[in-house]
């Protein structure tokens, strides 16, 4: 697991497909990953979005905070 990333970072990976968290985040098991077209096949009319898995394992679109953008502890998890 890369750890100590700046958004931008964290966001290059999500392009390769991997997974990120906050550091804080990351006892929970809750992540951010890219959704596609390519990756839900079930609507391929969507266009590309920001997904989170939540601590309590349901699936949301996710908008980054100040907060967020401004961090300095993402992780790429995969």
């Amino acid at each position: 697991m890369e750890t100590g990333l700046n958004f931008g970072q964290a966001l290059e990976a999500l392009k390769k497909g991997k997974k990120i968290s906050r550091n804080g985040w990351n006892g929970k098991g809750m992540y951010v990953s890219l959704c596609t077209p390519e990756i839900n096949k079930t609507r391929p009319e969507i266009l590309p979005y920001l997904e989170m898995k939540t601590a309590d394992e349901k699936y949301i679109p996710w908008l980054a905070s100040q907060t967020d953008v401004m961090g300095e502890d993402w992780c790429i998890l995969d």
